[in-house]
């Protein structure tokens, strides 16, 4: 793993790209190539989950982990969780299962009209999992994101979100009525 911070090892990837001519005036840039690992499964909301998607502790949900990667390396962890009132028994319950992605397009889908979404961005230790699972050097940092997307009030759909921390700049546009 490099000790250099990535915007670092990106920009002197790119310097030699165009000193070299690999990359004339004028060529689109190349990106990561992205991808996931993810699992889905059914489960009941704990307390602290049931009080995030506004449901009753124990009531069927759906429970999707994630591990994105950028040309191999992970990235991000994500663990999701659906209220299945509004999914089971729809093309969209398993959210992987579908060529529609993305929490607004696949409601959409069903009819539900995603109107907010919230996030509550922290900073804190990495656990020992996290580590394990992003490969981080030991005691380092990870944001956290909380974030909760709602129809009409209603949630539909709450993340944890972990990325590792001084690897991203966490930027927010939000238009202003």
């Amino acid at each position: 793993m490099s000790t250099l911070p990535a915007y670092l090892t990106i920009a002197a990837d790119l310097r030699a790209a165009i000193l070299s001519g690999e990359l004339p005036a004028g060529a689109k840039l190349p990106s990561e190539s992205g991808t996931w690992e993810h699992d889905s499964r059914h489960e009941q909301a704990d307390e602290r989950i049931a009080a995030r998607l506004g449901v009753e502790p124990g009531a069927p949900v759906m429970r999707t982990s994630y591990r994105f990667l950028a040309d191999g390396e992970p990235i991000q962890l994500s663990v999701s969780y659906e209220p299945l009132a509004v999914t089971q028994g729809t093309p969209v319950e398993w959210p992987e299962d579908s060529d529609i992605k993305g929490v607004v397009a696949r409601m959409d889908t069903i009819g539900v009209r995603v109107d907010e979404v919230v996030e509550r961005v922290s900073l804190r230790s990495a656990t020992a999992d996290e580590v394990e699972a992003l490969n981080l050097p030991v005691r380092t940092f990870v944001h956290t994101i909380e974030r909760t997307y709602t129809a009409s009030g209603t949630p539909v759909e709450t993340a944890d979100i972990v990325l590792p921390g001084g690897r991203y700049d966490l930027v927010y546009r939000l238009p202003i009525e």
